[in-house]
């Protein structure tokens, strides 16, 4: 009997154990339900926190939002100006291809006109070879070649008329000048500094300038050197190349020269477009 009685209690006691778990559990779910049923500010009285504590929360809120959204226009103003530069950098390597590419074209070129001016000096040396130094010489300068030719080999004495030798000399160069297209020649006559008046010469001006258009006229009516790519001029007695003092030095200030220039229209039109 007394067995029986503490098997009913002991049964007794797991039941009221049972129904203790049961009514936490159900208080539990309970107040979870209540508490999403209530406003923020049921829930804040809930929590134990002040109307003042959660406008202080929703400003700090309110001002990390704000905070937020402009970090966020930072970063895609950061992400534009890093496009933007990333666009700059191409152009700018797109340039520097183009100029160094410009460069190599321009150096290729100079080097092609350095080396058209050493072979028309070669080939003018070689048709004038037959010829004395105190008659003519033949020099390069500043990328032009230069043949200065002594009056006594072209004129008589205060005359300008070509002679024979001289129109020999001349046409041993137009040989060369009519190889030569892309070339401009000029010829200037130079005199030394006596002063000469005559009825055909009022100075050394008229005499230096109709000594240089006899030449143009050789090279040009009797070899058929192209008209377009020749000029004369006059220099006179105002381009010496010896002092005026001695006889020596006024034999060769007296001459006539050829200048020939090879042609830079490429070059200096590849120029003005690099500089665009």
């Amino acid at each position: 009997m007394k067995k029986l009685s503490l098997l009913m209690l002991g049964v007794a006691c797991m039941l009221l154990s049972s129904c203790v778990v049961s009514k936490k559990k159900f208080e539990i779910a309970e107040a979870g339900r209540l508490a999403a049923l209530y406003s923020r500010d049921s829930l804040a009285e809930l929590l134990g926190i002040s109307r003042y504590d959660c406008a202080m929360y929703d400003e700090r809120v309110n001002a990390l939002m704000t905070d937020t959204a402009l970090l966020k226009g930072n970063i895609r103003g950061l992400q534009a100006l890093l496009t933007s530069g990333q666009n700059e950098n191409q152009k700018l390597n797109a340039n520097l291809k183009d100029r160094e590419q410009t460069i190599a074209e321009l150096q290729k070129m100079i080097a092609q006109q350095n080396q058209k001016v050493k072979d028309l000096l070669s080939s003018v040396k070689d048709a004038l070879l037959g010829f004395s130094s105190d008659e003519l010489t033949v020099r390069e300068e500043d990328g032009k070649v230069y043949v200065a030719m002594s009056d006594k080999l072209l004129f008589e004495s205060g005359k300008a008329i070509v002679n024979a030798q001289g129109k020999e000399a001349l046409g041993k160069l137009a040989g060369v000048l009519n190889r030569q297209t892309d070339i401009d020649v000029y010829i200037e006559g130079h005199t030394d500094n006596v002063p000469i008046k005559t009825a055909v010469f009022q100075d050394n001006w008229d005499l230096s300038v109709i000594r240089a258009t006899s030449v143009v006229r050789i090279l040009t009516e009797t070899y058929g050197v192209n008209p377009l790519q020749i000029q004369p001029c006059g220099r006179g007695e105002f381009k010496p190349v010896d002092i005026n003092t001695t006889s020596e030095g006024r034999a060769r200030n007296r001459r006539t020269e050829i200048i020939m220039a090879p042609r830079l229209d490429k070059l200096f039109k590849m120029l003005q477009e690099g500089q665009q």
